[in-house]
C-alpha cells in the first residue's frame, strides 16, 4: 500500500540503471513472501499473476549486491525466504518510506496545497469556479 499524508501520495522508487529496483510494490511483496513462505502464495495473497510476481523477485535480486529472496524448487518442501540481505534492504527501505512521509507531513507546503484543494472533485463537464 502506497503511504498516503493527507492529499499527498509518496511513492519512493529506487532505479537500478532503468529498472525499477525497489519500490512500495516490491517491499509489499518481501513482507508477503516472509509472512507465506513462499513467492507464489506471495503473489496471490496480493493479487499479482504468478509469472508477474516472479519477474518482480527476479528483478529484486538482479538489482541488488545480494540476494533479497532465495527460492527452492516448487512442490513438497519448495518455498522461499526473505535472505538476511533482503531484510536489510527491506528495513531501510522502509525507514526512507518514513522520513520521507514525516519530511512531507512536516513541510508548510502541504498544509498550504490542501488549504487551496476542495474536499471533492467537482462532477465531469462540472465548470462552477
Amino acid at each position: 500500500m502506497v503511504p498516503r499524508v493527507g492529499a499527498l501520495k509518496l511513492k519512493p522508487q529506487l532505479f537500478c540503471g532503468s529498472e525499477r529496483a525497489m519500490g512500495p510494490g516490491k517491499a509489499d511483496l518481501l513482507d508477503a513472501i516472509a509472512v507465506h513462505g513462499s513467492i507464489s502464495a506471495a503473489g496471490r495473497a496480493l493479487g499479482m499473476s504468478y509469472r508477474y510476481t516472479w519477474l518482480q523477485v527476479d528483478g529484486m535480486n538482479r538489482c541488488f549486491a545480494g540476494k533479497l529472496v532465495e527460492a527452492t524448487p516448487g512442490g513438497r518442501g519448495g518455498g522461499a525466504v526473505v535472505t538476511d540481505y533482503g531484510r536489510l534492504v527491506l528495513t531501510a527501505y522502509r525507514e526512507l518510506e518514513a522520513a520521507l512521509m514525516q519530511t512531507a507531513s512536516d513541510h508548510p507546503r502541504l498544509a498550504e496545497l490542501e488549504t487551496m484543494m476542495r474536499d471533492a472533485p467537482l462532477p465531469q463537464g462540472g465548470d462552477e469556479r
